[in-house]
């Protein structure tokens, strides 16, 4: 592609410090670029490591079908279960089918206070979705009994309860009727266990409990709030949702993690893009300058080109050189922020502690972020895209002053010197 000419002109012209690569400007286009890759590097994995771990815990949780009923209970739940086991497509994409049981509840001890999501579950289910970054304090899942409590960590430090202490829940939805009115319902449970899965929204907010428990604290006896699908591809939940919708009575709701979550994962899609577009502006600059750097080059070097034009380089030839010239700043600006963005990305949790040190404030509160720790997930062909996009712009950015080096007269040129 390029001859043994063209390279050795072009490398030449990098090496001369008032114009070429030893220039402040071609520092700074080689700089911004680097910074640029770098950091779209950095935020698009920390992008797609929030987007991963929010759909393991929160959806992987809640499961990626879910099931509802309009009356708001579904009973004969095993019965259905089975009927929806019996569905070919459902039986090729789905690993775990889960009677649930939901409410919202006031959690009370010790003086204090906190709402609550009770959610009643079996706890072999339950031991089946825990992931392994999830700590479990106190008694196994396997070994708690009909009305026994398994508490977020966050929400048993609020409450200031250890393992075995009581907390009251309170619930107006099921209110109590007695002579002089309507009281919510009141009942004490021990707390034989807690839980740590490193997203704030659960450890403070989620109280589990056995399924049996749940249903007679809610007066939903042989009845669920809904019923979760668990699937083997999370992003491919038409086929399952579809076949539901099908085969399901009238009365019955289907919802995939998409709908219920719209909100947040919509959010989180548009701030990916937004943030991309963004910072993408950083490797345009940079490109820009490598523009400015090759103009000045060119101006600089106008007798050169007269002459080298004079000794038979062709027009083709002189837009060759000062492409590869731009060019071999962006390839070397992208490489070394290819390399920086991959080690940060890696690293990124032990430097945002670092600097948490450092400066005495927590960057990354958990109660505005929902995680404890920042996330982050390289792709590697998003990494080899990003790279790709900067050297392009900057191949792009050498094709105005390699045309304009290739117009020059020579003529016109050595007339003037």
């Amino acid at each position: 592609m390029f001859s043994r000419l063209e390279r050795k002109i072009a490398f030449r012209y990098l090496a001369v410090k008032k114009r070429g690569f030893g220039s402040v400007v071609s520092w700074v286009s080689l700089i911004g670029i680097m910074l640029g890759v770098a950091t779209l590097i950095v935020v698009m994995s920390v992008m797609g490591g929030f987007h991963d771990t929010l759909l393991s815990r929160i959806v992987g949780m809640n499961g990626h079908v879910v099931v509802y009923h309009q009356d708001g209970a579904i009973s004969d739940y095993d019965f259905l279960i089975d009927k929806i086991k019996q569905n070919k497509i459902v039986a090729e994409n789905a690993t775990g089918i889960v009677p649930i049981v939901e409410g919202q509840v006031m959690a009370m001890a010790n003086g204090n206070n906190t709402g609550a999501i009770i959610r009643g579950i079996r706890m072999s289910d339950l031991a089946a979705k825990v992931d392994n970054g999830t700590k479990i304090y106190g008694k196994s899942l396997d070994k708690i009994t009909d009305g026994e409590l398994i508490g977020g960590a966050s929400l048993t430090r609020a409450l200031r309860v250890t393992m075995g202490d009581n907390i009251s829940l309170v619930s107006a939805n099921n209110a109590t009727p007695t002579p002089f009115g309507s009281m919510p319902r009141i009942m004490s449970y021990p707390v034989m266990s807690s839980f740590f899965m490193g997203m704030y929204e659960y450890d403070s907010g989620y109280i589990f409990m056995p399924l049996e428990t749940a249903q007679k604290y809610l007066n939903i006896p042989n009845s669920v709030t809904h019923i979760d699908l668990f699937l083997r591809d999370p992003e491919d939940t038409t086929a399952v949702s579809d076949a539901l919708a099908t085969m399901l009575p009238a009365g019955f709701i289907v919802r995939d993690w998409r709908e219920l979550n719209r909100g947040f994962v919509g959010a989180l899609q548009v701030e990916s893009n937004v943030m991309f577009l963004i910072l993408m502006l950083i490797v345009i600059v940079a490109a820009f300058n490598i523009i400015s750097s090759l103009v000045m080059l060119v101006k600089d070097k106008s007798k050169d080109i007269a002459v080298l034009r004079t000794f038979g380089v062709s027009r083709r030839s002189m837009m060759k050189i000062f492409i590869l010239s731009g060019t071999t700043i962006g390839i070397m600006g992208s490489v070394f922020g290819t390399i920086l963005g991959v080690l940060l990305a890696i690293y990124i949790e032990p430097i945002r502690q670092f600097f948490q040190w450092a400066t005495g404030r927590d960057l990354f509160p958990a109660e505005l972020y929902y995680l404890s720790e920042l996330p982050s997930k390289l792709v590697p062909g998003e990494v080899i895209g990003i790279a790709l996009i900067a050297i392009v712009l900057a191949f792009l950015a050498t094709l105005y002053p390699a045309w304009k080096a290739a117009s020059t007269d020579p003529v016109e040129v050595l007339r003037n010197e």
